[in-house]
């Protein structure tokens, strides 16, 4: 390892001295101060570091920290003392700008290797997508509907200016401490969004966000300081005084990552200089406060959530080369914490997800920036830790916000599992880390996380309607939980503003290039687009077929054509670890490939014409995951997986499978495509309303009832109003051209029989007794016949072992009973229903597995809304 590791370590560790001395919340400053650490005897070892590395310091950038030297000693002697203790803290916490490149201000020689990100300018996702090209569309329909007076409304009023209208509700409420962090995010999610599309309306609205805010940055309340924000620079005074106050710098890093987002992604030169006068105030405050009190209180203050403080100051670095950009970053770097993950201890239990997650992505700007490799090993650890013992199977993490006990994940399982915010950041973290090391276990796990964790958080074709948290646990529901849903125009959570850059900017991870004399493509992501590959001259055609459970194959092609002459240039397609090697393939043009191994690369170097074809056909199963805990008896904790896929149950808390050792194909078994032409809702009209026949499951067990009909296909109620009828032997179910005999019986003529299998419980039937049983026998088969009310298309069900007898109705909510034709208070009307388009189809990657009690339905977890579901089973019953 290079010398600037254990240069760097020296800060860190000194930080860490005492066990959670770094905390969540700022409480009391420490008596274990960095200074002293430093002002104590070294021993040789040290020293012989601190010589190496002042080798390498750069006069500038240590003159720009020396600025912030605090007030001197009282004497020649101390103050020279102080001087010296003041040099060697920053040379420890500069640790290691291991090349003159780097000190330059350039990038270290190292970045080019890494892989470079296709622009968004380049890349189209096909608009016809129900997968990814909807979500972008639904997030840019939201976009376009948020009012630009109203976004700036706390910045106006801050700023002493006219604000009219009135601001937006929830987090951006005018008297909320948080106000000001969605409309930074807005920046960051429009410039992507225009990158994207290219939306003219979007462009408009983005720029006149950016010209309000500039005037707000010019008035005369805020004095040409630079100073931004929707609420007052009083709550800095309570933030570095270690006072209450709500996050102020997460704003202002989200306030500061807009802009610079739409100066480097939607080129406006105006945004760029606002962010470097930001910088230079809050550059002003930091040296204040150090100056005033100690670098102690300052990293004390980072207790407080600073978001990507650091991450943003060090891409702004990277821009301007100033060396005070520079020192301002390596002071949000929150050494107490990366100190941990520089010795490599999991220690993450008890600690707020995301305030850290960001600053790792900060110390992986910091390598890229500086090349110092310490903080390549940080994320890398921190990347394995939170993979091996603190991820749930959607490739999220933390439990209300916080990380639990490593492998402790089994008593974890609530409402409150995986903030959509931290799904974000690590999917950051391990772009950042494929960018580096072409791994494919990254691009994997990105893979997971973006179908599972982003597309899971929004409601359908919903515009502005998401979820702060994933639920995790058994019979849980996404609208169930202490946020639920929000609204569009009065949550703005910390959630709603990752959310909507997580779907302006889907295209900007599925294309990857190597620069230099032999250009390479890497294609991580299946997701259909259009790449233009510029700079080699080629265009790429991404085609996904629509996967269905019953056809167990991906199959992409891609079309990759050139714009003039033959290109030279290298394709490489991941083959992720998830496929089967056993009937995988690749063609080129027709001609079989020899297919590369999962987890690997499969590379095609040609000059490429007008018409290069390349298709894959990767075999995808289904398999089961145990849950991060290592105690025995929560192993059989189990989720079930197709492909990337995360598969949840429809249930309300029943989690016990009946797989009893067997291979997974006996107990799950695909869903056919065919099956949804035997699915009907069955209704029925009542005093203006209409209703429908529903299973209705309490603690007491499950009843059949008539409900009003519910809105939507995406709620418990229209699964539970929605049935499968499985027509047994020759007879079909009437079409409305037959009548019933007059005595209220059924017509002579050969009736259908069916079972009436819930929607949600494969497998199971409802019985003439009106319970559900798993057996087939006659006591479960229905006559579907025509109505006994003579309605046209209208139908009744009568009891196959009852000839004569019928489930009849008695209003809304009341439960179903069996009625006999002639009966007392017998009623045709009661015992009639109409056959309406179900309000529940299955899902083309829909499952039936067997249960110890019960079937379930198994279907893609970001598919569902409101229903009730399961992820992990009990899968030793």
């Amino acid at each position: 390892m290079a010398p600037a590791a254990p240069l760097a370590l020296v800060l860190l560790l000194s930080c860490v001295a005492v066990a959670k001395e770094c905390t969540n919340v700022p409480t009391q400053l420490s008596s274990h101060t960095v200074r002293a650490r430093l002002q104590s005897t070294p021993g040789a070892e040290e020293w012989r570091w601190r010589e190496l590395f002042h080798d390498h310091l750069n006069p500038t950038d240590e003159s720009a920290w020396m600025d912030l030297l605090p007030l001197a000693g009282s004497t020649t002697a101390a103050a020279a003392a102080e001087e010296f203790d003041w040099a060697m803290l920053y040379r420890t916490l500069k640790g290691g700008v291991g090349s003159s490149a780097a000190q330059a201000g350039a990038s270290p020689s190292s970045s080019s290797s890494f892989l470079v990100e296709a622009s968004l300018h380049d890349v189209r996702l096909d608009p016809g997508d129900e997968v990814y090209g909807r979500a972008q569309q639904t997030n840019l329909e939201y976009l376009l509907l948020l009012d630009v007076d109203r976004l700036v409304w706390s910045f106006r009023r801050q700023a002493g200016l006219p604000a009219p209208g009135a601001p937006y509700g929830g987090w951006e409420g005018a008297v909320v401490e948080l106000r000001g962090h969605f409309v930074g995010h807005y920046l960051s999610a429009a410039a992507k969004m225009w990158a994207s599309t290219h939306n003219g309306t979007l462009a408009g609205k983005m720029s006149a966000v950016v010209d309000a805010l500039h005037a707000c940055q010019q008035a005369p309340a805020n004095g040409g300081t630079g100073y931004l924000s929707a609420f007052p620079a009083e709550f800095f005074d309570r933030f570095e005084a270690i006072q209450p106050v709500w996050a102020p710098y997460y704003t202002i890093h989200k306030i500061m990552q807009g802009l610079l987002d739409q100066y480097t992604v939607a080129g406006n030169g105006k945004a760029l200089a606002m962010v470097v006068a930001m910088a230079g105030y809050f550059g002003e405050r930091v040296r204040s406060v150090i100056q005033r009190h100690s670098i102690e209180r300052h990293w004390t203050s980072l207790n407080e959530e600073t978001g990507g403080m650091n991450d943003v100051l060090y891409q702004l670095y990277a821009i301007t080369h100033d060396q005070r950009h520079l020192v301002l970053a390596h002071l949000f770097d929150k050494p107490c914490f990366l100190g941990l993950l520089a010795v490599q201890a999991d220690s993450l239990s008890d600690f707020h997800a995301n305030t850290h997650i960001p600053i790792v992505v900060g110390g992986q700007m910091r390598y890229e920036v500086t090349g110092d490799p310490l903080y390549k090993e940080i994320a890398t650890f921190f990347m394995d830790v939170v993979n091996s013992s603190h991820t749930y199977a959607t490739g999220g993490t933390s439990v209300s916000e916080f990380w639990f006990d490593p492998k402790r994940l089994a008593e974890t399982l609530t409402t409150e599992n995986e903030e959509s915010c931290t799904t974000y950041n690590m999917l950051k973290v391990s772009r950042h880390l494929f960018r580096w090391t072409k791994e494919i276990a990254y691009a994997d796990y990105y893979e997971r996380a973006l179908i599972n964790g982003v597309l899971s958080i929004q409601r359908g074709r919903d515009p502005g309607v998401m979820i702060y948290m994933l639920p995790q646990g058994p019979g849980r529901s996404k609208a169930v939980s202490y946020h639920g849903w929000g609204t569009q125009y009065d949550s703005f959570w910390c959630c709603y503003g990752t959310g909507i850059e997580s779907f302006s900017k889907l295209g900007d991870s599925i294309y990857f290039e190597e620069k230099g004399g032999k250009p390479a493509l890497y294609i991580v992501q299946y997701i259909p687009s259009t790449f233009n590959w510029r700079s080699v001259g080629l265009t790429v055609t991404q085609q996904v077929k629509p996967l269905s459970s019953s056809d167990q194959n991906l199959q992409v092609s891609l079309s990759i054509s050139a714009k003039t002459n033959g290109q030279y240039a290298t394709v490489n397609v991941r083959i992720p670890s998830w496929a089967s090697a056993n009937g995988a393939q690749a063609t080129l043009n027709d001609k079989d490939l020899q297919m590369a191994s999962p987890g690997t690369f499969l590379s095609v170097t040609k000059q490429w014409g007008s018409g290069g074809h390349l298709t894959l056909q990767l075999p995808i199963s289904l398999r089961t995951e145990a849950i991060k805990d290592d105690r025995p008896e929560y192993a059989t904790l189990q989720a079930v997986l197709f492909g990337p896929f995360l598969l949840a149950g429809l249930t309300t808390g029943d989690w016990d499978a009946k797989a009893g050792g067997a291979a997974i194909s006996e107990w799950i078994t695909p869903v056919p495509a065919s099956y949804n032409s035997q699915l009907v809702t069955l209704t029925q009209e009542s005093g203006g309303s209409t209703l429908v026949l529903s299973l209705l499951s309490t603690a007491k067990g499950t009843s059949v009832t008539m409900q009003p009909r519910p809105e939507g296909g995406g709620t418990d109620a229209a699964v539970h109003a929605t049935f499968r009828l499985v027509t047994q032997g020759q007879g079909a179910p009437p079409t409305g051209e037959r009548r019933p005999a007059t005595n209220g019986t059924a017509a002579t003529a050969t009736p259908a029989s069916a079972l009436i299998e819930p929607f949600d419980m494969p497998g199971m039937a409802v019985t003439n007794n009106l319970t559900l049983s798993a057996e087939k026998g006659p006591s479960s088969l229905f006559n579907v016949v025509p109505g006994l009310d003579g309605a046209p298309g209208s139908v009744s069900l009568e009891l196959a072992a009852r000839p004569g007898c019928f489930l009849i109705t008695a209003g809304a909510k009341a439960n179903v009973q069996v009625g006999c034709g002639g009966g007392t208070g017998f009623s045709p009307q009661a015992a009639s229903f109409a056959r309406a388009e179900p309000l529940r189809r299955y899902h083309p990657i829909s499952f039936a597995a067997k249960g110890a009690r019960r079937g379930f339905l198994l279907e893609p977890l970001f598919t569902l809304r409101d229903e009730f579901y399961t992820v992990y089973f009990n899968v030793g019953a």
